[in-house]
């Protein structure tokens, strides 16, 4: 089975240097790849994917009249009470 990636050809070449496979393997499966042009990984690495966002219920709900009357006035309150 020859080396189909730039990646494995690195592979083949450091198990041949620790002596982990010999010369004539390593050469019988380079020469099986041939002069191509090969791709740097078979499968490429996994992208990060970005998690979506999620919102929730109370995010999403429009802000009614009485909560913005609500927010305003609490706001007037904690004023009063720094002085």
């Amino acid at each position: 089975m020859p080396i189909k990636s730039k990646a494995q050809r690195r592979k083949f070449a450091e198990l041949l240097v620790k002596g982990e496979i010999s010369e004539d393997v390593y050469e019988r499966w380079n020469r099986g790849a041939g002069y191509k042009d090969l791709p740097e990984r078979v499968t490429p690495k996994d992208k990060s994917k970005s998690k979506a966002k999620r919102t929730n219920a109370k995010s999403q709900r429009k802000t009614t009249a009485r909560t913005k009357a609500r927010k305003k006035t609490a706001r007037k309150t904690t004023t009063r009470s720094r002085r």
